[in-house]
């Protein structure tokens, strides 16, 4: 995963020593040597990651932090402090100014990398519910949200009996805590009223690692931040956990004024991000779902492609729309009656829904026609994706639950790209629909690309290797 990476140090041996490192992962990288520099470019940037060096003139870092942090548009950027400054008290501060993590120099890589993508991931998830928010908003359906207080119940695995009980008494007169020394123990007592997890990766009885997959891979947990806990040698094991989600780290010896604040960061993010959760479930049951299928209705679907269009032209991304429409679906109704075609209605809802991924938003545009909008994504993903989808479909009989027969149902999928700077939704889902009305044109139960240059198509071929022709 790529990622936009601002690093701000007045020492420009620094800047470029963090630029090179940084560009050799395919990160995009931009540099301030100021303080206010760094607030200009982050207030007309935004990018995905700050790195924020602490000691500079004029305007320390602990200042830059806290500017950052007071500025709506700035305020949800994660920072991370570079300093050479590495004691617990430093620390505390840049953590209460807002930091999100410390890397001291010199910076190490392992390090450097797992936590700019880290926090990468992070921004773009709370970005994507901050949207859907927005977006929800509009319709009347949003409540504002505000920081809520009160414990948290709050589980640690720890094998250490002095470690864990040194951490249950600093985190106790906050939260609820439960203590627990192995893997198995904590999976069995593991609920949905549990808003954090703090795993040590020395618990003997299992890998820590492998419950934060799991967690990661469960709908109920998916979204359960994970705080782990190890020694300075284990960088490279702590590294592999934040890639496979876990959300922070604590390098022992624990200090207790830095463990209760990484625990209260997390916490807020969980409950700002359950607020939002529920605003946008609420809103959704409101006026953007259809009813028959369950999925965003064409209001919805708009809003969004306005949205998704500003933040392609404003962060280059690429993106790309898919309309699926049923082939004869007329005669589905003739034949079997409108009940029978709602039963396809609703299984092709789902099919589609279970094929495409997480990211991927999934409409009905109206009567047989459906729409995937696919954010960060090439033409080349979204036809592997778009003909996933048709085999999807047209490999398995769709069941009439009155009748119990069985179906032969396809799809024609027509698809196109944004053009970042100056494409519309209209535009888009014109371009979309000749690519659709193509695949119809051509026999249907295929799947045809459409950009202002060239049109790929793939009925039978594999998604690896498409077929380019002009339109």
């Amino acid at each position: 995963m790529s990622a936009r990476v601002l690093v701000v140090d007045d020492i420009a041996i620094n800047v470029k020593l963090l630029e090179a490192k940084l560009s050799s992962e395919y990160f995009d990288v931009l540099s301030a040597f100021s303080g206010s520099a760094a607030l200009e470019i982050a207030d007309a940037e935004l990018p995905d990651v700050i790195l924020l060096d602490v000691m500079m003139p004029r305007m320390d870092g602990f200042e830059v932090c806290r500017r950052l942090k007071a500025n709506p548009r700035t305020a949800d950027l994660p920072v991370v402090m570079v300093t050479a400054l590495s004691d617990a008290a430093n620390r505390l501060r840049g953590l209460e100014a807002g930091a999100d993590d410390f890397l001291t120099k010199p910076v190490n890589d392992i390090a450097l990398f797992a936590r700019v993508r880290s926090l990468a991931r992070l921004k773009r998830m709370m970005e994507e519910w901050r949207l859907r928010d927005e977006i929800c908003g509009r319709f009347g359906g949003s409540q504002s949200v505000t920081e809520e207080g009160g414990p948290a119940r709050v589980l640690i695995i720890e094998e250490d009996a002095f470690a864990a009980a040194r951490m249950s008494e600093t985190l106790g007169l906050a939260h609820r805590v439960t203590v627990v020394g192995s893997c198995t123990e904590a999976q069995s007592g593991l609920d949905g009223q549990t808003e954090l997890i703090i795993a040590s990766l020395t618990t003997p009885d299992g890998d820590p690692l492998r419950l934060v997959s799991q967690c990661r891979g469960n709908e109920v947990f998916r979204q359960l931040p994970i705080l782990l806990i190890a020694a300075e040698r284990d960088l490279p094991r702590l590294a592999k956990g934040l890639d496979l989600g876990a959300n922070d780290y604590l390098i022992r010896p624990v200090d207790r004024n830095e463990l209760l604040a990484r625990t209260n960061t997390q916490i807020r993010r969980k409950r700002l991000q359950d607020r939002l959760n529920d605003n946008y479930q609420r809103s959704l049951s409101l006026a953007l779902i259809d009813e028959l299928t369950g999925l965003y209705n064409r209001r919805y679907l708009l809003a969004h492609l306005d949205e998704l269009i500003a933040r392609v032209s404003r962060d280059g991304l690429d993106a790309a729309v898919l309309l699926v429409d049923i082939d004869h679906f007329k005669q589905v109704n003739d034949t079997y009656g409108h009940a029978a075609g709602d039963d396809v209605l609703r299984e092709l809802a789902a099919r589609a829904t279970n094929t495409v991924r997480n990211v991927d938003l999934v409409a009905r545009l109206g009567g047989e026609e459906f729409a995937v909008v696919m954010p960060e994504t090439g033409p080349a993903i979204a036809a592997a994706v778009g003909e996933r989808l048709r085999l999807a479909i047209a490999n398995e009989p769709f069941t009439i639950r009155a009748s119990h027969e069985r179906l032969p149902i396809t799809v024609s999928v027509g698809i196109a790209n944004v053009i970042p700077g100056g494409d519309d939704r209209d535009r888009l889902l014109k371009r979309a629909d000749d690519a659709l009305y193509r695949a119809k044109a051509d026999g249907r139960n295929r799947v045809v690309f459409r950009s202002p240059d060239l049109v790929g198509r793939s009925g039978n071929l594999t998604p690896q290797t498409p077929e380019h022709i002009p339109l």
